[in-house]
Parts: structure tokens; sequence; C-alpha cells
């Protein structure tokens, strides 16, 4: 009988914190809100630009590099299908 009355304090007890109108910050989001009073972050854009044109060179390479390997196993595959008796 103890139990069933303890959970049925706890689900009370929850259930009044879940409908309180205040409710207190997290220590980080305290701890953010402080250091940003003092010293605001930079506002940057939802999805940033790649920084310079390397980024944009890479993946052109690596694309390159992955469809020059399909090419060559599938000439290789038909080379060796051709010799084949």
């Amino acid at each position: 009988m103890g139990r069933q009355q303890d959970d049925e304090e706890r689900e009370f007890d929850l259930k009044w914190a879940d409908g309180a109108e205040y409710k207190e910050p997290s220590a980080r989001a305290r701890m953010l809100a402080a250091r940003w009073k003092e010293n605001p972050p930079e506002q940057t854009p939802f999805r940033g630009e790649p920084e310079g044109v390397g980024a944009r060179r890479s993946s052109w390479i690596s694309t390159a590099v992955v469809l020059g390997s399909v090419v060559a196993v599938i000439v290789l595959l038909g080379y060796v299908n051709f010799r084949a008796p």
C-alpha cells in the first residue's frame, strides 16, 4: 500500500511542477546569458557559405576521382570478359 501511495504523490508532484508558470533556466542557459551580456556572439547565417574556393574545388576533385574509378572498373571488367573464351 505504501508504494502505491508514493507513486501517486510522485505523479502529483510531477503534474504540479509541469504546471508551474515559471521554470528556472538551466545552469548552462544562465551561464550563456551571463557571458553573452558582456560579449555577445557574432551573428551567423543559418547556412554559411563554405570558406574560400578550395571547398568547392575539393568537391569537384573528389567527384572526378569517384567517377574515374567507376569508369576504370567498368572498362577493366569489360576487357576481362572480352578476353575470356
